[in-house]
């Protein structure tokens, strides 16, 4: 272990290896020196995860303004409108590059690229690999990956903080000079130096109790890129699916909202269709609406899930459409041709987060963020379904034009010092890890949840500042390792939610508020800035 080379020189060093990564990876030249750090394996991923598709216009009866219209409306009209229409227009050529990468899409009877309906969407735009279309992305996209020589995989690599020229020298100009990360295989730190570094981490839904994500999203990116002085956008927004599925055995497993839009119907345990009492897109109403009126029907009637059935639909039409959906619930008991399924809302997605420009540029030249750790002011107050796989492609792409344009041979890093870890100790006991972690996601669940208010909100910031407090010094005091590495980063997260929150007086999109039910008169963003960063927030451009 003491011949480890524990520091690595490239081009450009990318943080996840999710479709907001690879696309960005996959997207630069041959000649540049690219690392791809993994927090886990390469597939373990959102990305991976994601059953329903990529939104694009593709049909002759479908148009630009047409999603853009439907993404404004889902967004509650804070979406600023630069980000749609350069994500919107950017629909073709992100399909084109899937395709060119080898994604099997699933084909029509005409032998044409299948589109389906999702929430909030006016048009059939989806496309989608059966009901597994992130698998089919992510795997194809790890290939890919794999296949070149200019990139190098790092799995079991977790980012710990990002190094800036002004962390060396604060008189410096400052710059992204590259970050630590945790060999959590050997248990070192190693340094990773690059004139570009890419944050595409992924969201931080792990900060709550219930969540459809994988153990990955804990907002490292958002977290890291806070500290190093960038400004992150819109935290309050937390989009929770209405419909992830309640069983023992299989906690984090989503129902994809494509079966809502093959005609799938929420129903009551008496059998009642309650949706069309709150809004007349019933089951294709976005989500936010959704998961509120299921959260208000779970909370009215004492119970603990509503259902979800789709067994009016030929059991043929459902097999074919949903292969695996219902092998796997099939697995736990659920024949859906014939039977209903169990649901309840679970976090899923991050709106906000580390705000960049429309090449994924953040406010610390040569670093950026992509993906859902990027706030690009597409999703604005609500994310509309199957719009964030496609922000990833977009964005990426955007990102690696960037980088092409202002690389140089030139780039001359300064000299970096190792990771200190001499005045730190081992643990000596990780159960005040996994309690703080308990702790955190039970608060975030029970107050900053679908439905708020200003109290549960106070008593939570209290609460994450108790939190704070006691893993800062535990940080300080103590060897990292992954979960104290995850812990640090969901509760920093955790307090740019609430305090985002707090300072939304209204309720919009996926942030609602008892004492607040009404839209408020102005179209703003919420801003936090961290220290020593003082910008004034900008009314959004609508």
């Amino acid at each position: 272990m003491s011949n480890l080379n524990t520091t690595h020189h490239f081009d450009v060093i990318i943080v996840g290896s999710g479709g907001a990564g690879l696309s960005l990876a996959l997207s630069l030249p041959n000649h540049f020196k690219i690392a791809v750090l993994a927090k886990s394996t390469l597939t373990d991923a959102s990305t991976y995860f994601a059953q329903g598709g990529v939104a694009a216009v593709l049909d002759k009866t479908d148009s630009i303004e047409q999603h853009i219209d439907d993404t404004m409306i889902a967004g509650a009209h804070l979406c600023e409108m630069d980000a749609v229409k350069q994500t919107v227009e950017g629909g073709k050529p992100s399909v084109d590059f899937l395709l060119n990468q080898g994604v099997q899409f699933t084909l029509d009877e005409q032998e044409q690229l299948h589109l389906t309906r999702e929430g909030g969407h006016s048009q059939r735009r989806i496309i989608h690999a059966a009901d597994a279309t992130g698998r089919a992305i992510s795997t194809t996209l790890v290939e890919r990956s794999q296949e070149k020589s200019n990139i190098q995989i790092f799995e079991n690599y977790i980012a710990i903080d990002l190094i800036t020229a002004q962390k060396l020298n604060p008189n410096a100009e400052n710059r992204a000079l590259g970050l630590y990360a945790l060999d959590e295989k050997n248990e070192k730190v190693h340094t990773f130096l690059a004139p570009f570094t890419a944050l595409a981490c992924g969201g931080a839904m792990k900060a709550y109790l219930y969540t459809s994500n994988p153990d990955i999203a804990t907002g490292d990116g958002i977290a890291m890129a806070y500290r190093a002085g960038c400004r992150v956008a819109n935290m309050e927004f937390n989009q929770f699916h209405p419909t992830c599925l309640y069983h023992p055995q299989a906690r984090s497993f989503l129902i994809t909202e494509a079966m809502r839009g093959e005609g799938a119907y929420l129903r009551l345990p008496d059998g009642e269709r309650f949706m069309l009492r709150f809004d007349e897109r019933a089951e294709l109403a976005p989500r936010d609406i959704v998961a509120r009126a299921i959260d208000y029907e779970i909370k009215r009637l004492g119970i603990r899930h509503v259902w979800l059935d789709i067994t009016h639909k030929p059991a043929e039409f459902v097999k074919e459409h949903f292969p695996t959906l219902y092998a796997r619930l099939l697995e736990l008991g659920i024949d859906i041709t014939r039977e209903m399924i169990p649901v309840v809302p679970a976090a899923h997605y991050t709106c906000g987060g580390v705000v960049v420009d429309e090449h994924s540029q953040t406010d610390i030249p040569g670093l950026y963020a992509i993906g859902e750790t990027s706030y690009t002011g597409l999703h604005g107050a609500n994310r509309m379904a199957s719009n964030s796989l496609l922000e990833c492609f977009v964005y990426g792409m955007s990102a690696s034009e960037h980088i092409k344009a202002n690389f140089s041979h030139q780039h001359i890093l300064p000299t970096v010092p190792d990771w200190d870890d001499s005045q730190v100790t081992n643990p000596d006991e990780d159960v005040v890890i996994l309690q703080n972690w308990d702790e955190l996601r039970q608060t975030m669940w029970n107050y900053v949840g679908i439905v708020r208010t200003t109290k549960r909100l106070h008593r939570a910031l209290h609460r994450i500042e108790m939190l704070k407090s006691e893993i800062t010094e535990y940080y300080q005091d103590y060897q990292v390792s992954k979960n104290l590495i995850e812990l640090r980063n969901l509760v920093l997260v955790s307090e740019m939610i609430v305090r985002c929150a707090m300072q939304r007086k209204e309720s919009r999109g996926l942030h609602y508020t008892l004492d607040y039910p009404e839209l408020g008169p102005e179209l703003r963003k919420t801003v936090l800035t961290p220290p020593n960063f003082q910008v004034e927030t900008p009314l959004v451009n609508v």
